[in-house]
């Protein structure tokens, strides 16, 4: 049941790439604009549920949830997209409510509110308050696929090195799994970490600051800094992990350039997956 859960919300995320769906969602705001209250309810419902199939609900983290779902949706029908993309993002950075889950159910929970999160996004800032340059589409030209892997074979090297260097990961070496499972954590990948980050951080948070001071370098490196300070909790390194900071941060002004050329943020999505890929199973 928790499987059926993620797929269903991966399966919502992916359902707005259709532009049939986006006009859809966009005519339901245009028609009645105090719809946009009823999503926050709704995936508060969702979270909950998946709380008390984990054995983790409690009525002090379901009004979590709602105030978590809630705070963005005021922000956006005041204006204050940026504010609506942090109270979206930083709650998840730093595991706000952690503490009401019991550990066995944290990773369940966290990909459950991480999906929740896109997906409040998405209905925001694609329907309720549409953001130009989003490129929430899939590819539309030759160029959207082919950019990925000539940035991947610039990127690849340097990262490699800069990472050995910095001690963050070991020299190469061949993997260990088999190939069809090496082939299926593409997907996972995908869909799991690099679509649902490039969202977040090209598609809401570079797309802003390039929607207000121009595409220009210094908003190309100021997003890829912030990319890369929210690595700086993760592992495997003591934290704040300044090792994985400073690679992020390359790897974000690739992702970041790949965003800014391609007609679609599935570009610098499939970027993200390769180097991921990768370093999970190359080092």
């Amino acid at each position: 049941m928790q499987t059926l859960i993620i797929a269903l919300l991966l399966a919502w995320v992916l359902g707005f790439f259709a532009p049939q769906a986006q006009k859809g969602l966009r005519s339901l705001f245009e028609r009645r604009p105090a719809a946009i209250w009823a999503f926050p309810f709704l995936l508060t419902a969702i979270f909950s549920v998946s709380a008390q199939l984990a054995g983790a609900f409690s009525l002090k983290l379901a009004l979590l949830a709602l105030a978590y779902t809630l705070a963005p949706v005021f922000c956006t029908a005041g204006g204050t997209d940026f504010l609506a993309i942090l109270l979206l993002w930083l709650p998840l950075e730093f595991a706000a409510g952690a503490s009401l889950v019991p550990r066995s159910a944290q990773g369940f929970l966290h990909s459950v509110a991480y999906g929740i999160a896109i997906l409040l996004a998405l209905v925001l800032f694609i329907g309720y308050r549409p953001l130009p340059g989003m490129k929430y589409n899939l590819p539309r030209h030759a160029r959207d696929l082919w950019l990925p892997l000539a940035a991947f074979v610039i990127l690849a090297p340097i990262l490699a090195a800069l990472g050995i260097a910095l001690g963050f990961i070991p020299p190469p070496h061949l993997p260990v799994k088999t190939v069809r499972s090496m082939a299926g954590a593409l997907g996972v990948i995908f869909a799991g970490t690099a679509l649902p980050e490039e969202i977040l951080f090209r598609s809401l948070i570079q797309n802003l600051l390039m929607l207000r001071f121009g595409a220009n370098v210094r908003t190309l490196l100021a997003a890829a800094f912030l990319f890369g300070c929210a690595h700086l909790d993760n592992g495997p390194q003591p934290l704040p992990n300044w090792r994985y900071m400073i690679l992020a941060t390359v790897a974000g002004i690739a992702y970041g350039k790949v965003f800014e050329r391609a007609a679609s943020v599935t570009s610098s999505a499939l970027l993200h997956m390769l180097v991921d890929w990768t370093k999970h199973f190359f080092f």
